[in-house]
């Protein structure tokens, strides 16, 4: 019998270079096809590899491109990394192109998952040894849905691309046979939202065991093809006729010139009809007690991200880089104990600080928000056990500004060894004078998901996907397909309840209703930006609204951080951003547009 060499896939999978790498199946490390596919434990050794693709957005500084950890938090108008080898850095200078590393690496490793996932699936019948019938098909449906999830990954970045579909491409075939065009992306769509819903019908809906968690499971698949769905019925994709040139060398039309408003109630049917099965009985909004039992706004938006397996989330890596995450996030702090001494190097904009709401839950532009440009408070800010002295910009804001940020003089969540206040001015305890290559570019520091005790944490997992993406997804597209359905609003004012700002036209403080289909559009992206900072959405939503040409180009601002007080609180441009029309999709990599030749390159690369 004809052995095929097939990816050992215990510790991640190497690949050798070749013209086609994204295709390539010659791996370094082999086993025969009896081999790996003889007993259960080979079986699932080479499954828990495929599981290896999904990201690790914890690992972002300094990406691990096999666990595909993402450039969305620093490359995004959120953030900023310290360091010059951060990958973001190029990104946010235009410095990149078809031949980048980051380029390249997604979209092999998407397909090396791809094509091991269809490998696995057409050879894991031929397992004997300690297994039944009901753990293949489910072994075999959890790659058909990882299988539909790496394409959802790919098209996010790329649009348009390659479905193999069934195939299992030989190592030893002829360079011919893996010469293929692109499928459009309504063909991509269509298929992943199938195989996701063909996968799903045969998985549990809760892990059998705790051994099991964080295998996929039915609502885990179907989130894909919720976010499949709202993908493809954004104006990135939807009619977007700055993308007309992308055709196929057969004069194929890649991207639809055709706004259609069919695609945004099909998204928002099928997040109704999610939230219908799976709302409240397997996930639900996340809600934290006081100690004196009283529901807690803070701990509620601190802890989604402390509490491990909590309801809220659908989609995590169990594995992630936390402790590098953490570092990053721990500030400075000279002359501390080391458990409370990191590096503060992923910094929040100033955009991004302006974007959280007041404590009465407006915008800082509003006149009604109460929001001060001057002075200085003692304050006792939500999560602090003491009042410091804070300037006035960041007093009375919303509790999420306090889970996510921190500021010049707040207090260190990791109380153990005393009260640390951080300071971020120029020569305070954690400013660029003092940090030497370790400081905030901007003058904040991203506080969000980080623990409470020592940095050096290896144990928590990056969440993916939860129930505060789901609902606000879920007003979005109905907002977009059914103006005015009051869901729009039940959905809205159940995240800003749960973040203990006033809701718009429920209780005594309540804000007057968005009048207006635009109006509401704008009330639910104000409420993302807030609810989801630096979770790896902005980055994509900014792309697929087609505003990131304004949010992600030109200055980007931060505090004057060689400055002491009062001079250190002047906002200053740290950075000029550049985003062009080209930079709204990644470049097919340059590699595999020149070795297939009916291959099509994305415009402007």
């Amino acid at each position: 019998m004809k052995k095929y060499l097939i990816l050992v896939l215990v510790a991640g999978l190497t690949l050798n270079t070749s013209c086609s790498k994204y295709l390539d199946q010659v791996p370094d490390d082999r086993l025969t096809l009896d081999e790996t596919f003889t007993n259960r434990a080979t079986a699932e050794r080479f499954l828990a590899g495929i599981y290896r693709n999904i990201p690790d957005e914890f690992g972002q500084r300094n990406p691990d491109l096999s666990k595909n950890a993402g450039l969305w938090t620093g490359g995004s108008d959120e953030a900023e990394y310290i360091w010059g080898f951060a990958q973001t850095n190029n990104l946010n200078i235009g410095n990149w192109d078809a031949n980048s590393g980051f380029v390249n690496d997604y979209w092999n490793n998407f397909y090396r998952g791809i094509r091991s996932a269809s490998f696995f699936i057409a050879n894991v019948d031929r397992v004997t040894q300690d297994i039944t019938p009901q753990l293949i098909v489910q072994y075999k449906n959890e790659a058909r849905a990882l299988r539909a999830m790496f394409y959802f990954y790919l098209i996010r970045l790329y649009g348009p691309v390659i479905l193999l579909g069934e195939n299992v491409i030989e190592p030893d075939a002829p360079s011919e046979s893996v010469r293929l065009p692109r499928n459009t992306f309504d063909e991509c769509v269509n298929y992943i939202a199938a195989e996701l819903d063909a996968a799903a019908a045969n998985l549990p809906v809760n892990p059998v065991n705790d051994n099991n968690y964080g295998r996929i499971t039915k609502g885990m698949a179907l989130c894909y093809k919720l976010q499949t769905y709202l993908l493809a019925a954004s104006p990135l994709y939807n009619g977007n006729t700055d993308l007309a040139g992308l055709r196929n060398k057969d004069g194929k039309q890649l991207i639809s010139q055709t706004f259609d408003a069919s695609k945004w109630k099909r998204a928002s049917d099928a997040y109704k009809a999610y939230i219908t099965e799976f709302v409240p009985g397997t996930y639900s909004l996340y809600r934290k007690n006081n100690s004196a039992g009283a529901f807690d706004p803070y701990l509620s938006c601190r802890d989604i991200f402390i509490d491990r397996f909590n309801n809220e989330i659908i989609m995590s890596r169990i594995e992630a880089s936390i402790e590098g995450r953490q570092y990053e996030l721990t500030p400075y702090h000279n002359g501390k104990n080391s458990e409370t001494r990191g590096s503060g190097g992923l910094a929040a904009t100033q955009n991004q600080v302006d974007a959280f709401f007041t404590a009465n839950g407006r915008s800082i532009n509003d006149p009604a928000s109460g929001y001060r440009t001057s002075g200085f408070t003692d304050y006792k800010a939500p999560g602090s056990p003491i009042a410091t002295n804070t300037y006035n910009q960041w007093v009375n804001r919303e509790p999420r500004f306090y889970v996510n940020i921190t500021y010049h003089n707040s207090v260190w969540l990791n109380t153990t060894y005393g009260n640390i206040i951080t300071e971020l001015n120029n020569n305070g305890n954690s400013g660029k004078a003092t940090g030497g290559n370790d400081y905030s570019v901007t003058g904040y520091i991203v506080r969000k998901a980080m623990g409470l005790g020592n940095w050096r944490e290896s144990n928590r997992p990056v969440i993916l996907y939860r129930v505060g993406n789901l609902f606000l997804d879920y007003a979005e597209a109905l907002n977009e397909s059914t103006p005015g359905n009051p869901e729009i609003l039940t959905y809205l004012n159940r995240i800003r309840e749960r973040a203990g700002i006033p809701q718009y036209g429920t209780g005594t403080d309540a804000l007057p209703v968005p009048t207006s289909q635009e109006a509401m559009r704008d009330a639910i992206r104000k409420e993302r930006r807030s609810e989801l900072a630096f979770e790896n959405v902005r980055f994509f939503d900014t792309r697929r609204w087609k505003i990131a040409e304004t949010t992600d180009n030109g200055p980007t601002y931060g505090l004057s951080i060689t400055k002491n007080l009062p001079e250190f609180l002047t906002v200053i441009p740290f950075e000029n951003r550049v985003f062009t029309k080209r930079h709204y999709l990644f470049p097919i990599p340059a590699k595999d547009v020149n070795a297939d030749n009916l291959m099509v390159q994305n415009p402007g690369w």
